[in-house]
């Protein structure tokens, strides 16, 4: 950091972003990252703080333009938080996780959210190749319901981010159905395949990952709707009631689809179990057959003096009529048992 000639610090800012948006004002106005304290009015405006790749240059900004608790500074830096709702002081962090299929495998990024009187402020922790979540779309929807209630209820905007998040959650439901279907495709009409298909692994740890950055949502959307967050008022609340019932559907989707994949897994056992049932059956009917010849020419293959037939000038074409006669038999007999 390095001293202004005006006293303060210059801080690297390059990925922080903010909007204010004044409850006399429809259109939003960008705030310079070092004057935020200078825009948060809570009585006459809400302002989003945007950042990303959060530097330790722009973790003291944040810390010093909205004087948040150390506490939550540490929890918002912190990208592998489980999904919940806690509170700091005047502050709420939540840690949500955005979900997106790549390659048939799940990808899990971490946006931390923290609600203030005032402000709001999203940190999100993104990974290579991702797509990211559109913030046009989440301004769009708050700008949205901003312009019908007449309100610049901090938590219009947690619902539009939130929303945003879910349809996102619906988008990896479809792909994991697609997945499935790929699966199914194996299993069930590849015959090839003799042995647990490697995408139903890794189909399922992804529903596994899937279901852990999902599921908690639900308690974090009940916690809201029960008004454990001051700063959502009653036009929002009416919004998250719709989440958590959205999220009650993504939930069902992700233990229907865990079921299926299960039951998959279960029929391609009993489909390798089948072909090798079969494969012994074969094995059993042709030693079977086998077994017959061996009997007979083994027999008359024993180094006794006194036997039957040894003398006998038809002996030999009648062992071997009486092997042809038994394994023609026992041919058609396997074989009308549908075991060839």
């Amino acid at each position: 950091m390095l001293p202004r000639r005006d006293g303060r610090r210059a801080y690297a800012h390059a990925m922080i972003r903010a909007w204010r948006y004044a409850t006399d004002d429809k259109a939003r106005t960008d705030v310079e990252p070092a004057d935020l304290a200078g825009a948060v009015n809570e009585e006459r405006a809400l302002v989003w703080i945007d950042a990303e790749s959060v530097t330790d240059d722009e973790r003291d900004l944040l810390h010093a333009q909205l004087s948040m608790p150390t506490s939550v500074v540490e929890a918002f830096t912190n990208p592998y938080e489980r999904t919940k709702l806690l509170r700091y002081g005047k502050c709420f962090h939540v840690a949500v996780h955005d979900c997106e299929m790549r390659d048939n495998v799940l990808e899990s990024r971490e946006i931390d959210v923290v609600i203030g009187p005032g402000w709001l402020l999203t940190v999100r922790h993104p990974t290579e190749g991702a797509r990211p979540v559109d913030l046009g779309l989440v301004a769009h929807r708050f700008e949205v319901q901003r312009d019908e209630h007449g309100t610049t209820d901090e938590g219009l905007l947690l619902w539009a981010l939130f929303d945003t998040v879910i349809d996102r959650y619906f988008d990896v439901t479809d792909s994991i159905d697609d997945c499935l279907d790929y699966v199914e495709g194996i299993v069930f009409d590849d015959p090839s395949e003799t042995g647990i298909p490697r995408e139903a692994f890794a189909l399922r740890r992804s529903l596994q990952d899937f279901r852990r950055a999902a599921a908690p949502m639900r308690e974090v959307l009940n916690a809201i709707d029960r008004r454990e967050v001051p700063y959502v008022e009653d036009e929002a609340i009416v919004h998250f009631r719709d989440l958590y019932d959205r999220m009650l559907r993504i939930i069902d989707l992700i233990e229907s689809q865990r079921d299926l994949l299960t039951g998959l897994l279960e029929a391609q056992l009993a489909i390798v179990s089948n072909r090798t049932n079969d494969v012994m059956k074969r094995m059993t009917s042709w030693g079977a057959i086998l077994l017959g010849a061996t009997l007979i020419a083994g027999i008359y293959g024993m180094n006794f003096r006194h036997m039957p037939e040894l003398g006998w000038a038809l002996g030999y074409p009648f062992a071997l009529g009486s092997m042809l006669l038994l394994t023609i038999v026992l041919y058609t007999w396997f074989k009308k048992k549908d075991w060839l």
